[in-house]
């Protein structure tokens, strides 16, 4: 698994509106897509400069393209991108302040400790 890779999309997406949106109403198109043409551009740098190699793997692809925190924390996701990212998709979604947020806790409530490792 690429924790790396996953971080990456789960940072570069929650700080641009447009691909949240994007992400929120066609997850599939928006991981193909960003697979293809953001996951090997190197942040922070000039245009132009790429890497070559970083994939998904089938399952951090689909559980990308399922919104499903819950794996994505299984696989080692770091938890306050997933959080951060998913409360602007969804906490418009329910009527109370921190509704989602108790939602999203309960969902990974039968984790224990130790947690899955988020190392990068």
């Amino acid at each position: 698994m690429s924790r790396y890779l996953v971080d990456k999309f789960l940072y570069t997406v929650d700080r641009d509106p447009e691909l949240v949106e994007r992400y929120r109403t066609d997850p599939l198109g928006t991981v193909t897509w960003w697979e293809a043409e953001r996951a090997n551009a190197v942040l922070n740098c000039t245009t132009g400069e790429a890497s070559t190699w970083l994939r998904f793997t089938d399952e951090e692809r689909d559980a990308l393209a399922s919104h499903d925190h819950v794996r994505l924390f299984a696989l080692g996701a770091h938890p306050f991108l997933t959080l951060t990212l998913f409360i602007a998709m969804f906490e418009r979604d329910h009527p109370e302040p921190m509704a989602y947020q108790k939602q999203y806790g309960l969902r990974l409530a039968h984790f224990s400790l130790p947690y899955p490792d988020i190392a990068t």
